[in-house]
Formats: C-alpha cells, sequence, structure tokens
C-alpha cells in the first residue's frame, strides 16, 4: 500500500513538474531569441544545398529573424526564408540575403579558390567537415573569405592561399574572425 502511494506521489510530482515547464517555455518549446536563432542556423546548417561558397547570418529580435549574407543561387534565398519561417517562436522573418551574380567565371575563381585552401594540409580537417568553416564569397570576381579558423595564422595562411589561386580582380577580403586569438604579454 506504502509503495502504490509512494509510486503515485512521484508520478503526481513529474505531472506538475512537466506541466510547470510546459507554461514557462510556451507552447511552442521556444522561450528566448538565443533559442530560435540557434534553431534557424541548425536549420541553414542542414540544409542540403548550403555549401562553402554561401555565408548567411542570423539575428533575431522578440520573435522577429533578420537572414543577411550572401549565396552562390537565386533558389537559395527563397528556401532559406521558408525554412526559418517553420522554426517555432519566429513571427517573422526578413530575408536581407544577397544572390551573387551566376557567371561561369566567378564559378571557376570559387573551385580555384577553394582548391588553392582546402588542398593545404593546414586546413585538411576542415575539408573533412560537411560545411567547412571558410566561406568563399566571389562577386563579379572580387573573393571575401568569412567564416571562422582556429588562430591568427590560419587567418593569414588562407588569405595567402587565396590570393595566390589567381584569377581575381583585385585583393582578397580576408573576413575570417579567429576562435582562439594569442594572447600577448
Amino acid at each position: 500500500m506504502k509503495k502504490l502511494s509512494l509510486k503515485m506521489m512521484l508520478a503526481a510530482a513529474f505531472l506538475l513538474a512537466g506541466t510547470a515547464m510546459a507554461t514557462t517555455t510556451g507552447s511552442s518549446g521556444v522561450s528566448n531569441d538565443t533559442q530560435i536563432a540557434q534553431k534557424v542556423i541548425h536549420e541553414i546548417r542542414m540544409y542540403p544545398r548550403y555549401t562553402v561558397w554561401d555565408n548567411v547570418a542570423v539575428r533575431v529580435r522578440e520573435g522577429d529573424v533578420e537572414l543577411t549574407g550572401q549565396v552562390s543561387q537565386p533558389f537559395k534565398k527563397a528556401d532559406l526564408g521558408r525554412l526559418a519561417q517553420r522554426v517555432p517562436g519566429v513571427r517573422s522573418v526578413t530575408n536581407a540575403v544577397e544572390v551573387l551574380p551566376t557567371s561561369p567565371f566567378d564559378d571557376r575563381l570559387r573551385l580555384q579558390v577553394a582548391r588553392a585552401i582546402y588542398r593545404d594540409p593546414m586546413f585538411s580537417r576542415y575539408a573533412m567537415q560537411a560545411i567547412p568553416p571558410i566561406h568563399i564569397i566571389v562577386d563579379n570576381g572580387h573573393v571575401t573569405l568569412e567564416g571562422v579558423v582556429n588562430n591568427e595564422m590560419e587567418k593569414n595562411v588562407a588569405g595567402i592561399r587565396a590570393n595566390g589561386a589567381g584569377l581575381s580582380f583585385g585583393q582578397v577580403i580576408n573576413n575570417l574572425r579567429v576562435e582562439n586569438p594569442s594572447t600577448k604579454s
């Protein structure tokens, strides 16, 4: 008899705890902008056509999502907007993603820069990832590197490799962020 009432009390406690959690997170399961942003970023990364030649950033404020960056094909902009809209907790989506011009020259330049960077032994571990962290944005022959690398040396070497790939108009813009900046004493 005591075991039965103890089990019933535990079951009631778990039920109340579950109800309390459901009311604090809301019906959507997403309670704040950070969680919405993480979910939208996850959806973008899982999008099968998101490549090393695309770069999309996400900002969320009170459930309103803003997508910025660049994509290499026109259909990707619409697809990413639809993916973001489907995330629970999203009230609206502003899709300010730029569609890069499609040209055989830019496509060739993308490949040349990607080969120059990812064939370097320093970046071989990045090349094995589903979506490598160095994104190569080519806009009418102008190259910009976006993304994250481990240290300042990798940032510099990636810039050197991209500049050495040839074919680009002007200097490569290196916007890579460094995950572990060195501290100087």
